[in-house]
């Protein structure tokens, strides 16, 4: 009837109980596993795995005293949940906990000058012009070198919205628009140093201070029976 060891410390089993309970009576119960397969036990030891990294957060913020904001859930999106992980993801959105200790062992995280440099270098492009042209049926937004050569050539020297015919085509430029520069990358590759970073202390962190019991070992663990991906 134990969820694990915390610091030694037996975790009751009931937040267990109680997590799968809801699960199982809530909105997505038809996509959940069946009840005594194998992929339910695996969905028993992911759900543990969660309430097992909320409660190390929660003894986290005690020790250090956090403030934890409101705990009304929190949404990722789907590149932070990948960088997470599914585990840390879920325990993220789920619990102000989970979310103040990451704030707190990654306020100092900050990306490189060189991973700045090398990511505006790896994504910035020339600016692009796209002309919105009026054709006889209808509207079209266009870049201008995908256009035939000649009329492209007279909706340059034509005033706007003015319409010009070139062999069989025939369109007015009503706007040209430039593509903006891109934004500064600084504060996405910042949150995603702190995630990377936070997921390697909580990696540590789970390693020495939580203790697995039989029943409710990672779901990844290839050395448990249901693990059906060992090699």
């Amino acid at each position: 009837m134990t969820l694990g060891l915390l610091d030694g410390r037996p975790l009751p089993r009931a937040a267990l109980d109680h997590r799968l309970t809801a699960l199982r009576n809530g909105p997505r119960a038809t996509a959940l596993p069946q009840p005594g397969s194998s992929e339910d036990r695996q969905l028993t030891r992911w759900v543990a795995q969660v309430l097992l990294t909320e409660a190390l957060c929660e003894a986290v913020t005690a020790e250090r005293n956090l403030s934890v904001g409101p705990s009304t859930p929190a949404h990722l999106d789907q590149q932070a949940a990948v960088e997470l992980g599914s585990i840390t993801a879920a325990a993220y959105e789920g619990s102000a906990a989970v979310r103040a200790v990451h704030d707190d062992v990654t306020a100092t995280i900050e990306p490189s000058p060189e991973d700045i440099a090398h990511y505006r270098t790896m994504t910035t492009r020339p600016p692009s012009v796209r002309w919105h042209l009026a054709l006889p049926d209808g509207e079209l937004e266009a870049d201008p070198a995908t256009l035939p050569t000649a009329l492209a050539d007279a909706l340059r020297t034509a005033p706007p919205g003015a319409w010009v015919t070139a062999g069989p085509w025939k369109a007015a430029l009503l706007a040209t628009t430039t593509t903006p520069e891109p934004p500064d990358p600084t504060p996405a590759l910042r949150a995603a140093a702190r995630r990377a970073a936070f997921v390697r202390w909580l990696d540590h962190e789970r390693a020495r201070r939580l203790t697995l019991v039989e029943g409710l070992e990672h779901p990844g663990d290839p050395a448990q029976p249901d693990n059906h991906h060992r090699h």
